[in-house]
């Protein structure tokens, strides 16, 4: 009995340690924008994918976990054919290193896209970025998509007004004026301004269109996405 007790007590130190190791090494990437911490999402994304291919044409959804959470997605936007590829808290730089193996095989007709939110943020210990940062990110993700999708129209969704992360609004709205700025340089480039549409009536984020976590939206929200998004690919 004693044996028995000593080697659950020594399986459960190993997979305390293990678990340890795993929450360091998740930290380290995260601390030097190691866009290989998303491999297990990727991967994820890869198995669906073999399951079921996207169908070439179909818009897709890239970017970080605002997309990810919009299950509803697919529904909210029919009859038009989506792709959701929104994968954990990603930056721009880490959509822009797996693009070629999510998105660019599948000949999408548009993406649109939703990342820096995280970036200025500073998700999970990464060094908080600036406006110019993340106006520099998205121009690489842009060059980077178009020199193997040379004719896809990119949609720049604008970094949307917080909750949780008030204090990083002015910081936002600045990254947001400087993309917009960069999209109006090449025509396969569009902004989409979701900010008005989520400011209450004193020039406030709106509090209701969240989730309980201030982070993601709610039905609310995704909604107010939808009305605005839809249209576009009318």
């Amino acid at each position: 009995m004693n044996l028995v007790a000593d080697l659950a007590i020594a399986a459960l130190a190993i997979l305390l340690l293990l678990s340890f190791l795993w929450i360091v090494r998740f930290w380290v990437k995260h601390a030097k924008d190691d866009s290989t911490v998303w491999q297990g999402e990727i991967r994820r994304l890869e198995k669906l994918d073999r399951l079921a291919p996207p169908r070439p044409g179909a818009v897709h959804f890239l970017g970080s976990s605002s997309f990810r959470y919009w299950k509803s997605l697919a529904a909210d936007m029919a009859p038009l054919s989506v792709v959701n590829r929104g994968f954990g808290g990603s930056q721009i730089h880490d959509v822009t290193y797996y693009v070629q193996r999510i998105v660019v095989p599948f000949q999408p007709r548009a993406i649109v896209f939703y990342a820096g939110e995280n970036d200025i943020a500073g998700v999970l210990w990464s060094k908080p970025k600036s406006p110019a940062d993340v106006r520099l990110a998205f121009e690489k993700f842009c060059r980077t998509t178009h020199a193997l999708l040379p004719n896809v129209p990119i949609h720049f969704i604008s970094i949307k007004p917080p909750k949780a992360r008030r204090k990083h609004w002015a910081t936002m709205q600045e990254a947001n004026r400087l993309v917009r700025e960069y999209c109006a340089t090449d025509s396969r480039l569009h902004y989409i301004d979701i900010v008005p549409a989520l400011l209450d009536e004193s020039g406030n984020p709106r509090l209701d269109v969240f989730r309980w976590d201030g982070l993601h939206y709610n039905d609310k929200g995704y909604a107010i996405w939808t009305a605005i998004i839809k249209p576009l690919f009318a």
